[in-house]
């Protein structure tokens, strides 16, 4: 796999201090998250972030240098919208504290990147299909069981009134803040099939339209909410597992220092940081 970005490219795209840009100043940033949010897998760990496995390449950190804004970023692997108001147990004896005491009133400026988790969307859709990929590499045996499943339209509904009453608690706790929900990276190229991408052949359109399909409900708890929404998948397009060196997504292997299994790449984290400057810009 290529070797991590620098930093650099991203601070001179975004733009100069603010001078010139129409966006506020923001003072205090609270990023609120899961691991597409704490850089799982990528270099610079914190190290007292243990198992949340936040690191200094994620978007948080990228962001809040070109806004020269302080970061307080509360983000953990494995973090769902239960733990926006509930300790999250990270594995290791110790917990989380609810993400959500990170804001307080003078939190000018919140991110919140959640919603994989809820429901157990992204393991049960991503992990799931591979595992099951072995049984009919050629076949959909994914979407064939899920027909046994509870119907995936209501379920990523769910997810999507979870992550909007999450939206509704930070702004009761910062109503004059900037809010953002920032949105996942497509994993499924529109065609074709790589090896890096273990899921069945024919399963490819359906995880395709299963990540579409909880975007569109990401959306709309966004716009329920009074948010902002940063369309990272859409803007991913043609940046998928199989993009090769233009992939934002790490595919089956973890890459220590690089990328965990199905997270994005530095690069990719770089991408999304420019896309929630821009935002604040528009």
């Amino acid at each position: 796999m290529p070797a991590l970005l620098l930093v650099v490219p991203l601070l001179v795209a975004c733009g100069d201090d603010g001078g010139s840009s129409g966006r506020r100043s923001y003072d205090r940033y609270v990023a609120l998250g899961d691991s597409f949010t704490s850089g799982a897998g990528t270099a610079q760990p914190v190290a007292r972030s243990g198992k949340c496995q936040r690191t200094r390449l994620n978007y948080p950190t990228l962001v809040s240098k070109e806004l020269h804004a302080e970061l307080v970023d509360v983000s953990c692997g494995g973090a769902s919208t239960a733990n926006l108001t509930t300790p999250q147990d990270k594995g290791d004896g110790s917990s989380a504290p609810p993400q959500l005491d990170a804001v307080t009133s003078a939190t000018d400026l919140v991110t919140v990147g959640l919603g994989y988790n809820d429901q157990s969307w992204f393991a049960g859709l991503v992990f799931g299909c591979t595992t099951l990929a072995a049984s009919d590499p050629t076949g959909r045996p994914c979407q064939d069981a899920a027909a046994a499943n509870p119907d995936p339209e209501a379920v990523a509904g769910q997810i999507g009134a979870q992550v909007e009453a999450g939206l509704e608690a930070v702004r009761a706790r910062a109503p004059d803040a900037e809010l953002l929900l920032v949105g996942y990276p497509q994993l499924v190229p529109a065609e074709g099939r790589c090896d890096d991408l273990a899921i069945a052949d024919g399963d490819y359109p359906y995880v395709r339209a299963m990540l579409e399909l909880l975007d569109d409900q990401l959306r709309k708890a966004a716009e329920a909410a009074g948010a902002t929404y940063v369309d990272v998948l859409a803007a991913s397009a043609g940046h998928d597992v199989c993009a090769g060196d233009d992939a934002w997504v790490n595919g089956a292997t973890p890459l220590p220092g690089v990328a965990a299994t199905y997270h994005p790449f530095a690069r990719g984290q770089q991408a999304v940081a420019k896309l929630v400057v821009a935002a604040l810009e528009d």
